[in-house]
């Protein structure tokens, strides 16, 4: 390879290292715990064992991207520089490579099968629930959600973007409150429309259908606040239905229960007509 061919090689690995380890680190550099920060494009914060194993594919398929991108970037220099007609003004006529044909077959399937295992083991982690500690169930209205805790005395309660709270556009009345390393059981379903309950710390995402009752889980091993939102166009107020969970250790979840069950017994819960909600 020619010196100039070597110097642009050079360069472009020292750029597409340079941005893969920006890419990689950055899905670590995590900013707030649980919540977006602004100008966000890495992953939120790990809070559950799901979202840990989410990093770990996404920061393993980061570098095997990386790896290829650099490889074929090396290819194709070495190809613009050593076979143009000015170097090689006699070209080759090979047609046939037996070990390049047996190796650009097999080294791509062996690439698929590399991510395939970690991308099922992710899949089966996600849709196979454990044994719950708790049952909780979100019904998806517009634009709200409904929470009701049936191992907890069936109390429930409605769940609505509240104004005066931050972080903007994801403050509720009412957040869903958890305790910590517990296996939380969330059975999901649409009163209206289809909607998403989607938790992006907790490496949750599923549907909330009309009809149908569809199950996710997540253990947060982190106290403190966790937002999500309807993740499913589901109206003109799509964008204000936030998700909120608060995750607290078992004295004050006790200590929450028992003050939930004498509130929103006795009627004390919100309504979409009384919210203050969005000005359209």
């Amino acid at each position: 390879m020619s010196r100039v061919g070597r110097q642009l090689l050079g360069l472009a690995t020292i750029a597409l290292v340079a941005t893969g380890i920006t890419l990689v680190t950055g899905g670590t550099a995590f900013a707030e715990l649980g919540q977006p920060a602004p100008w966000e494009w890495h992953l939120q914060g790990s809070g559950s064992p799901v979202m840990d194993n989410i990093v770990s594919f996404h920061n393993f398929l980061s570098y095997l991207i990386i790896a290829i991108t650099l490889f074929v970037l090396a290819l194709l220099v070495i190809v613009v520089v050593k076979f143009n007609a000015r170097a090689n003004p006699v070209p080759s006529r090979t047609t046939h490579n037996t070990l390049i044909e047996v190796v650009w077959t097999l080294v791509p399937v062996l690439i698929l099968v590399g991510i395939a295992v970690p991308s099922f083991r992710l899949l089966f982690l996600e849709l196979d629930v454990p044994k719950a500690d708790l049952t909780i169930k979100a019904t998806g209205k517009q634009w709200y959600w409904s929470y009701a805790y049936p191992d907890n005395g069936k109390f429930e309660f409605d769940s609505l973007m509240a104004q005066d709270k931050q972080p903007r556009l994801l403050g509720v009345d009412n957040e869903m409150v958890v305790p910590v390393n517990k296996v939380i059981r969330v059975q999901v379903t649409g009163a209206d429309v289809i909607h998403a309950f989607a938790l992006p710390a907790f490496g949750v995402k599923i549907d909330a259908i009309p009809g149908r009752l569809n199950e996710t889980w997540f253990k947060a091993t982190k106290t403190g606040m966790f937002y999500g939102q309807c993740s499913e166009l589901c109206g003109k107020d799509h964008a204000f239905m936030p998700i909120a969970i608060r995750v607290v250790n078992d004295q004050e979840f006790a200590s929450w229960v028992e003050s939930a069950k004498k509130k929103y017994a006795s009627g004390d819960t919100s309504t979409f007509a009384s919210a203050a909600g969005p000005t359209q």
